[in-house]
């Protein structure tokens, strides 16, 4: 089983940089396929972290990337106090 990392804006913007190229696409034309602007791209890939989270799961899309929350695991019932 893989072990799971908290994810920073900075490496979610190197993730979509590394997954931008390796799809031969420039940053517009990632921007035109997602449905956002260029600005938005290179902040995003710059680990903004205010970056607007519909418009990251927009490019994340578009570059066929998932995206996955996994809730905390539930508490174990235990003597209570």
């Amino acid at each position: 089983m893989m072990a799971r990392r908290t994810l920073t804006p900075a490496d979610i913007g190197d993730i979509i940089r590394k997954t931008r190229k390796a799809a031969s696409l420039r940053q517009d034309e990632l921007a035109g396929a997602a449905g956002v602007g260029l600005r938005f791209i290179v902040d995003l890939e710059a680990g903004k972290p205010t970056a607007q989270m519909g418009k990251t799961i927009q490019v994340l899309n578009a570059l066929g990337c998932s995206f996955e929350i996994t809730p905390p695991p539930k508490p174990k019932d235990g003597p209570k106090p």
